[in-house]
């Protein structure tokens, strides 16, 4: 069975969700409150995967625009991904697959991140996997 992608589908959630380019913190919230369900959402339909990258994508632009993470190192972007969304380094242990002590020696910048772990972990926070590298 294939499954396509419906177009008025993805025109009503267009309609209902209205993404548009970010201009305020209000607008911001709001769209992480979309991004955030339909990342904890299971089995997406194709034109709510479809929406889920467009919000991201405003997001990312938004994020760079305002909150420029040019300086900080991997270990400081992950420690902030971790506090923003509420995940423990135990949680970290289960995404990628790792002991507790990589995983404690990676939060606190001892232990660099792996392609693969990076991969894993753009994976898990919807960001660019370069983010960790």
């Amino acid at each position: 069975m294939t499954i396509t992608f419906d177009d008025k589908t993805y025109s009503q959630l267009l309609a209902e969700i209205a993404p548009q380019v970010i201009e305020t913190e209000e607008e911001y919230e709001r769209l992480l409150k979309v991004a955030e369900f339909l990342t904890f959402k299971k089995n997406l339909t194709p034109e709510e995967r479809k929406l889920d990258k467009l919000v991201v994508k405003l997001i990312e632009d938004y994020e760079e625009e305002n909150y420029p993470m040019d300086e900080s190192t991997p270990h400081e972007i992950l420690q902030h991904l971790m506090e923003s969304s509420g995940i423990r380094q135990a949680d970290l242990v289960r995404i990628l697959g790792s002991s507790s002590g990589v995983v404690s020696e990676m939060v606190n910048g001892k232990r660099s991140i792996s392609k693969a772990q990076a991969k894993a972990l753009g994976e898990y926070f919807k960001v660019s996997p370069s983010l960790f590298i």
